[in-house]
């Protein structure tokens, strides 16, 4: 393998930083460990899993092996944002992942929850970590991970996707 990134081509993440070949690169193990050190969500809940980056810094996560490299248009889902100051989850690694998690979750009402996935921004208390957050709502008895949102300075700005958008009005 090259030490270059190739935007159109999907390669297997390095398992630690004494493998890593493309400068920049994330490895599965900084990637697990984010998800574990900022969500809580277990380390073991990603064994059946690989990670791949295709373009700079757009990490997905695949239930399953496949050759690496990969000339294909997708390989499972996009999990996370790397090559930024802050890493991003991504609204589908949430909705699949978040219901492990037991940090950085937001729990939001029924009417905050309608705004998050309307795509409002919105003025929230919270007293944890600012940053990204798992916005999440009670569903039949159980918290449910609704997406993404990012919490600064007293506000909780939603980052669902705009054609994922929905009016939950009645």
């Amino acid at each position: 393998m090259s030490g270059d990134n190739v935007g159109q081509r999907f390669d297997r993440l390095p398992a630690t930083a004494a493998e890593r070949t493309v400068d920049g690169r994330a490895t599965r193990e900084e990637v697990v460990d984010y998800f574990e050190t900022r969500f809580g969500i277990p380390g073991e809940t990603f064994d059946e899993y690989t990670f791949w980056e295709k373009g700079s810094g757009k990490i997905w996560v695949y239930a399953g092996e496949a050759p690496s490299p990969v000339e294909i248009e997708a390989i499972g889902m996009t999990c996370l944002r790397t090559r930024q100051e802050h890493w991003k989850p991504t609204t589908d690694a949430v909705q699949r992942f978040g219901t492990h998690a037991d940090r950085c979750v937001i729990e939001l009402s029924r009417e905050e929850a309608a705004r998050f996935v309307a795509g409002e921004d919105q003025d929230l208390e919270w007293d944890g970590d600012w940053g990204y957050l798992i916005a999440a709502h009670e569903v039949a008895g159980s918290l449910e991970p609704l997406g993404v949102g990012l919490y600064v300075h007293g506000e909780f700005r939603s980052m669902v996707p705009k054609g994922r958008q929905r009016s939950l009005e009645s």
